[in-house]
């Protein structure tokens, strides 16, 4: 069976007005193109839809049962089209995003702000959790859109980098290396100092930059370990010691009323951007996001 669309439209207008020329009207077609989709639906249904001997256009008994169905199965097609295209407008759906909390903390609240001003009907749906969780969520489709520092191991993910951090150093207030307008990793490494877990991507950065550090004969001397770097900042908070985190957490150790420092020897960079599956086309409120990240218009 091969009917359309079409040929539903010009049954159920036919059917309506009992009329070929005011269903040609109101369709904004030929009588012609009328009569030939009404003769097409009927060859594949098996049987006549009208009885034609008279002047007015009458239903069969069969054209009467099938009315009904044809004016449903037309309404579900347009509240589909309808629903699809408010989609595509962003008029409706959902933007799901996993994000480091770095990122979720500091810069995420005014980005999701500004995304609600210009689509208030899409809902958000967000998880503020770890890198190697960001990686994971996207993987397993928790969420369309992952925001984070490059994996080492992308598997089937593609990463788009909108932005660079730089690891700062973080002092408590009143700290003497406060004064200096930048610190080496060997200035820290003379402080008991406050890192993340091990097994974490920052972790491995921070030992990676020790390790390089020019003054090899100094080891930092390492206080204790936190799993959030909130934490790290409200144990600095506290004078228990100093720690280095990515400068994405900035505006939140200055809240803190802690110091922050740029590092060098060595400088340590990581890219920040885009996680989302190699396969498969984003949704349009996840495109619109990203858009909104990598400074593309609407």
């Amino acid at each position: 069976m091969n009917t359309t669309v079409k040929q539903l439209r010009a049954f159920v207008a036919v059917a309506r007005t009992r009329n070929l020329a005011e269903a040609s009207a109101q369709l904004h077609v030929s009588q012609p193109a009328i009569s030939v989709a009404i003769r097409a639906l009927e060859d594949s249904l098996g049987g006549a839809l009208f009885n034609r001997d008279g002047r007015q256009l009458a239903l069969t008994p069969e054209g009467v049962a099938f009315l009904e169905r044809a004016q449903q199965l037309l309404h579900n097609w347009d509240n589909t089209l309808d629903a699809v295209q408010q989609r595509f407008r962003l008029q409706q759906g959902q933007l799901s995003i996993a994000a480091i909390p770095a990122f979720a903390l500091n810069q995420l609240p005014e980005l999701l702000r500004e995304f609600h001003q210009r689509y208030p009907d899409i809902n958000i749906v967000l998880e503020d959790i770890v890198m190697e969780r960001v990686v994971n969520a996207v993987q397993e489709g928790r969420a369309e859109l992952g925001i984070s520092f490059r994996p080492e191991d992308l598997g089937n993910l593609r990463f788009t980098p909108f932005g660079d951090d730089r690891f700062v150093a973080v002092l408590p207030a009143g700290h003497p290396l406060q004064r200096r307008k930048a610190l080496r990793w060997q200035d820290l490494a003379r402080e008991p100092f406050i890192a993340m877990n091990r097994g974490s991507a920052v972790r491995r950065w921070t030992d990676a930059a020790f390790a390089q550090s020019r003054d090899q004969g100094i080891q930092p001397r390492l206080l204790c370990e936190a799993n959030q770097l909130s934490t790290i900042g409200r144990l600095v908070q506290t004078g228990l010691g100093v720690s280095a985190v990515p400068s994405l957490c900035e505006t939140q150790m200055r809240a803190y009323g802690l110091s922050c420092k740029p590092l060098a020897d060595p400088v340590v960079t990581q890219p920040v951007g885009i996680l989302v599956r190699e396969a498969g086309a984003l949704s349009a409120p996840a495109q619109a996001f990203s858009n909104m990240l990598l400074g593309i218009s609407p």
